[in-house]
């Protein structure tokens, strides 16, 4: 894998697969007649964030957020090709929503993603830190030393992310969610690694990638593990919000991390990514010819990578 960062980042969604360059972000998708749909659009940050972007850690933060608002996005505008977004007329025939109908599902469509984006963090923190957190406080009473317990907790909670993974990986719909994750993977490896973009290149390449969100989430797994260790009060309900609070940090902390295994080759970050990229065995398949078209296409609509290419010194022609 070549140590030279495109800076393309993306995700897959419901038949499709979105791609970021910087604030442009394109979403493709195979809608149920076959053809590919891809819309782009560029996500404003807040008021003052651009100056907070080049702040190491708090950079990470915005980031976080900012992935899980575009990815909830783009998953219910992906799945609106397989909604029936039409009502039915007197003749059984669809007739389109009307202005004011299609104002009104904006509406409940933003809602429902506030709603979604709010209920997914409230379960990931009850799951991935409260609940580890719950399990080893009743080892108190047989085990003194805080090292131990919070070392039985960071294990406790590495064993729930991976058994989540396994289960995920298994469910039939997520697996071809799955094969579009590894068209994504190819696509940005084919671009790093400085071959033309062709459905063929890609799918010769390989579907692991140390920018990947699975090794993002390994990390968080790894660096909350570090600040427990040598975080630490008597107080339960203190060691509770502490849990807490620590969240965007550790967040932060671990987007440095693979920001860092996405620029570079060193032998000793290479290592670090190891665990990450074996996970991601489980979070990607191999995706056919077509999942790969609709990768190609939302790639091509935000990054011009025969100009990327040229700029770090590949041989186009090949």
């Amino acid at each position: 894998m070549s140590n030279k960062s495109s800076n393309i980042g993306g995700q897959a969604v419901i038949e499709g697969i979105m791609m970021r360059a910087g604030e442009k972000y394109a979403i493709a998708v195979r809608k149920p007649d076959r053809e590919i749909e891809v819309k782009v659009d560029t996500y404003k940050e807040l008021p003052g964030a651009k100056k907070l972007l080049k702040v190491p850690v708090i950079r990470g933060m915005f980031a976080f957020v900012d992935s899980l608002v575009i990815g909830i996005r783009c998953l219910m505008y992906s799945a609106s090709f397989y909604d029936d977004e039409e009502e039915p007329g007197d003749g059984g025939e669809k007739k389109p929503l009307t202005e004011e109908e299609l104002r009104k599902k904006e509406r409940e469509d933003s809602l429902l993603m506030t709603g979604t984006l709010i209920l997914s963090i409230v379960m990931a923190v009850g799951i991935f830190m409260l609940l580890p957190y719950l399990a080893a406080s009743q080892l108190e009473k047989v085990i003194s030393s805080h090292w131990l317990l919070a070392f039985l907790e960071s294990l406790i909670r590495v064993g729930l992310f991976l058994l989540y993974m396994f289960l995920i990986s298994r469910m039939k719909d997520i697996q071809r969610t799955f094969m579009y994750h590894g068209a994504e993977h190819k696509c940005i490896n084919c671009i790093e690694n400085g071959r033309p973009l062709t459905v063929e290149n890609v799918l010769g390449c390989s579907r692991e990638h140390k920018r990947c969100g699975t090794s993002f989430l390994f990390f968080v797994m790894i660096v909350s593990a570090v600040f427990l260790m040598f975080i630490y009060t008597d107080d339960r309900v203190l060691r509770l919000v502490l849990r807490l609070i620590l969240i965007p940090v550790i967040a932060g902390v671990s987007y440095e991390i693979i920001r860092l295994a996405g620029n570079s080759d060193n032998p000793l970050v290479n290592l670090l990514s190891k665990p990450g990229l074996c996970l991601q065995r489980l979070t990607t398949k191999e995706p056919d010819a077509d999942q790969t078209e609709v990768a190609i296409a939302a790639v091509e609509a935000v990054f011009d990578w025969k100009k990327w290419q040229k700029e770090q010194g590949f041989d186009t022609a090949q």
